[in-house]
């Protein structure tokens, strides 16, 4: 399923919905499976009431633990590495990429480390704490995270000014890039370097005799 979904996130999904679009939905539809799934087993408690065949609300949680995979593989698990690699300016980009390749492993040895712990002192609490910090995901995207879809390098330190806000940045960025360019392309037409199709002009040398 992950690798399904990967491919479909790869072809379709990173260019269509964008960076920021899918860390959001992502977020939000990861957040209700784990609510669900949370919300199923202080309910019905099955560690209390243990059976010989999954009952209905069993099967159902158990299907929400694939929608959260689908949910959380084009969204959380790949893109945030997309975003990382076009965000910053080639002279911290390595030393950025680094550090968000060293920090993503610690969280994961903490996760790994402490998850058995949080479930014998929580239960079913733990679903409803990562379905939290999905929903705080949300809002920091929102407020803090443009959307980088399109934009040339040159030009992140432009989308990530802190006059713009993140919502309207790319828009306000893209608008700004297409007016530059046609502006570049109307004085090349004046300066005899394009056409008015847009083609460049072949210069000729011709030497007299």
């Amino acid at each position: 399923m992950k690798t399904i979904v990967t491919l479909f996130w790869l072809f379709i999904l990173i260019d269509k919905l964008g960076r920021r679009s899918l860390l959001m939905y992502g977020a939000i539809g990861g957040s209700l499976c784990m609510w669900y799934i949370g919300g199923y087993i202080a309910v019905a408690d099955p560690s209390a009431h243990p059976t010989k065949t999954l009952s209905s609300g069993g099967i159902s949680a158990m299907a929400f633990f694939y929608l959260w995979t689908i949910f959380y593989t084009p969204s959380w698990n790949g893109t945030p590495w997309v975003y990382n690699s076009e965000m910053h300016s080639q002279s911290v980009r390595p030393l950025a990429q680094a550090f968000a390749a060293s920090n993503n492993w610690f969280w994961n040895f903490i996760v790994a480390r402490f998850t058995p712990q949080m479930f014998d002192t929580m239960g079913f609490g733990v679903y409803m704490f990562f379905a939290s910090l999905m929903l705080c995901s949300v809002v920091f995207v929102y407020f803090f995270l443009p959307e980088t879809k399109g934009i040339p390098l040159e030009a992140m330190d432009r989308l990530f000014s802190r006059s713009l806000p993140a919502r309207s940045a790319h828009k306000i960025v893209l608008a700004e890039l297409r007016r530059d360019e046609e502006q570049y392309r109307r004085e090349s037409v004046d300066a005899g370097k394009f056409n008015e199709e847009g083609y460049l002009v072949e210069e000729r040398h011709v030497e007299k005799v």
